[in-house]
């Protein structure tokens, strides 16, 4: 096998890969021989099949495999002669004569080849000294917390029938039974029974629960409504529908008591403790939003540190995926880019810039935790497992052996741990300041934070 460099431009590197006729022909003898011994073919004892036999019968099948096995052997031989980290798995340029093809598959003519690769980047760890960072802080105020603890309340109040004749208003409950007609024809999903609407909660389509106002118990209504153009389902986005209702009963709100007796209906002895684990839990939400601020920050910060030649490839494969997300989204909320003020051209640079963005920094977190050893447990890749099992109540044994039995899907819960490990390891290099911050301040520009947060590009 003989291997030469064709090519050397920036990241990119080619390979022409010969293989002589005459060791294609020793590496069919050589898968041949061995194959003598397994097989059975009439008229001959085993092992005793000729050669040449073997070839006339197998010959194409097993030479198939050689060209693979040396296609294997060339890239392994490519990376480890010249020590590359590739970007990608190598990219395989067969001969495009097929009379040049047959020549090689008969291993009487030599087999060329080109083996093109994008290898990563070398770049030097920048110096982040002079990195200063805010880490907002944000108290759980009182009001806060009796604003949460209402909600609850409310949220779980109990509904009592308002008696024959009432009328439902805003605030009360009615249970109803619906057929929806689009055009005179019911449609999937239009039909149910014993359906319970609050009224004004905004949980249903616009318009339907403000038309119940006023309806008592075995009434009949005609609602029209008009769906959201960025309704989930496309099929119904923007139509106008009719629904036949049958009012079965009129609830109304039952007395609002925020005591002891409410937080023992969610399990806590008194409401001491309810608003105990409130609080707790609205700091965790504090806590969380105020890390993925300080995260996006210190990315910021490290992106302005780096500029070197990414890898084209993996720009376009990190762009490929969010630009298919974008279009998804776009078309299941019924919208546009000029709904969103843009056009499909800008909107491709911006998330071009986006990719690029990830990408390099990706390569970043992955040679600062190189640099610094940084290390993911199987306990903690096993606690990532057993959250990500709860969050399918029901199907938590198909999730667990499905984790199990692929250790490529489990391999991908080390990427998010490690990203997070390597975020910490780098807060501890650079200045941390707290700032105090309200509510408001902490959750401002939450979608575009939760968007750019993550930089891992695989």
């Amino acid at each position: 096998m003989q291997v030469t460099e064709t090519r050397s431009e920036g990241l990119k590197r080619e390979y022409k890969v010969t293989l002589p006729a005459t060791e294609l022909a020793e590496r069919l003898t050589s898968e041949l021989t061995t194959l003598k011994d397994k097989v059975r073919i009439n008229g001959f004892r085993p092992g005793k099949v000729p050669i040449a036999h073997l070839r006339k019968l197998y010959g194409r099948s097993v030479m198939a495999e050689v060209v693979q096995n040396a296609v294997n052997e060339a890239n392994r031989k490519i990376i480890a002669d010249n020590n590359l980290k590739l970007a990608l798995e190598p990219k395989i340029d067969m001969p495009s004569d097929q009379a040049e093809v047959e020549k090689a598959l008969d291993a009487r003519g030599d087999l060329d080849f080109t083996v093109a690769v994008e290898v990563l980047p070398t770049f030097e760890l920048a110096d982040l000294s002079d990195v200063s960072v805010k880490k907002l802080v944000a108290e759980v105020t009182d009001e806060e917390l009796d604003t949460a603890v209402n909600r609850m309340a409310q949220q779980n109040r109990a509904f009592a029938a308002k008696g024959e004749g009432a009328e439902a208003a805003q605030g009360d409950r009615v249970v109803v039974d619906f057929v929806g007609r689009i055009d005179g024809e019911p449609f999937e999903g239009g039909t149910a029974s014993d359906i319970t609407v609050e009224i004004g909660s905004g949980s249903f389509i616009p318009g339907f629960e403000d038309q119940l106002v006023g309806a008592k118990a075995g009434e009949d209504r005609k609602v029209n409504v008009t769906f959201p153009e960025n309704y989930g389902s496309a099929e119904l986005a923007g139509k106008a529908a009719e629904f036949d209702v049958t009012v079965k009963d009129v609830q109304a709100p039952g007395e609002v008591a925020i005591d002891d007796e409410l937080a023992k209906g969610f399990g806590m002895e008194s409401l001491d403790k309810l608003r105990e684990a409130v609080r707790s839990a609205i700091s965790n939400d504090f806590e969380a939003q105020a890390r993925r601020k300080l995260k996006k920050e210190l990315l910021d910060a490290l992106d302005a540190k780096y500029a070197f030649e990414l890898p084209a490839g993996l720009v376009e494969q990190e762009f490929n995926a969010v630009w298919s997300q974008v279009l998804a989204d776009l078309k299941n909320n019924g919208r546009s880019f000029a709904d969103e003020g843009t056009t499909e051209e800008a909107a491709r640079d911006e998330y071009r810039r986006i990719s690029e963005r990830r990408v390099r920094l990706g390569l970043v977190l992955a040679q600062v935790g190189a640099s610094a050893d940084i290390q993911v447990t199987d306990e903690e890749v096993d606690r990532a497992l057993v959250e990500r099992v709860r969050q399918y109540p029901g199907q938590e044994r198909q999730v667990w052996e499905f984790f199990q039995k692929n250790p490529g899907a489990k391999a991908e819960l080390r990427a998010p741990i490690l990203e997070e490990k390597t975020v910490d390891h780098l807060l501890g290099r650079v200045k941390v300041v707290e700032e105090p911050v309200s509510r408001e301040e902490l959750f401002r520009d939450e979608d575009e934070t939760k968007a750019e947060e993550s930089a891992a590009a695989a």
